[in-house]
């Protein structure tokens, strides 16, 4: 990689390459879906992100690209970035964020529509939320907004940002685009791994409640 636009960044590369690995694996990140970042400068902000269109589970060293704090190349020669871009610039900003990580799984989609028109749903009383960043106890409840899906990156960006500054707003850990996928961060991208493991565990033990609430006899 000596000469490249990214030089100097191996370990971080291939950690990513794993995490696409192990997503695809899952069923998380198909096709050429989802996109994943880890911040690798604050000041001034720079991001380590996916290319777009590629194959998450076979992912090269070559499919990444340095951004700057507007989402353009901070280097001349490299691939165009996820056209989501922005959202990971929007979310970086935020204080004790490294990372950040994005999915499209079944049942992040079909609960991000079936909630779209309550903005969101809580998840609460399962030990799983444990695993999520300051949670120390299964009592916590977890708000998960539902952003309407746009191609319009840049207004939804703002959306993002205006809602995760916003004090009063529920926002802890993540959220979801509607018929779209998830959006979760981290301290570091090991954190927001795990916050993507949690809340696909979660996401599937909500959807598969709401199906046997709908099979039982009344």
């Amino acid at each position: 990689m000596d000469g490249t636009p990214l030089k100097g960044f191996k370990k971080e590369i291939d950690a990513l390459r794993d995490v696409g690995n192990q997503f695809h694996a899952r069923g998380w990140s198909l096709g050429t879906s989802s996109n994943y970042s880890v911040v690798t400068s604050r000041e001034p902000l720079e991001l380590l992100i996916t290319a777009s269109g590629k194959d998450k589970g076979r992912l090269s060293r070559h499919d990444f690209v340095r951004v700057d704090g507007d989402g353009l190349p901070t280097v001349p020669a490299q691939p165009k970035a996820s056209a989501e871009t922005l959202l990971h610039i929007a979310i970086a900003e935020q204080p004790d964020v490294g990372s950040v990580v994005h999915t499209h799984s079944i049942w992040g989609t079909l609960l991000s529509d079936f909630y779209f028109y309550d903005n969101g749903f809580r998840i609460e009383g399962y030990e799983m939320l444990k695993g999520l960043a300051g949670v120390t106890t299964h009592e916590h409840a977890e708000w998960v907004p539902v952003f309407d899906n746009t191609q319009d990156i840049p207004a939804l960006a703002k959306q993002v940002r205006q809602c995760l500054k916003d004090s009063g707003t529920p926002v802890q850990h993540g959220f979801l685009i509607r018929r779209h996928g998830l959006y979760t961060w981290g301290i570091d991208l090991d954190e927001a791994k795990r916050h993507i493991e949690i809340f696909e565990f979660l996401f599937e033990c909500v959807g598969r409640r709401l199906t046997l609430a709908e099979a039982m006899p009344v």
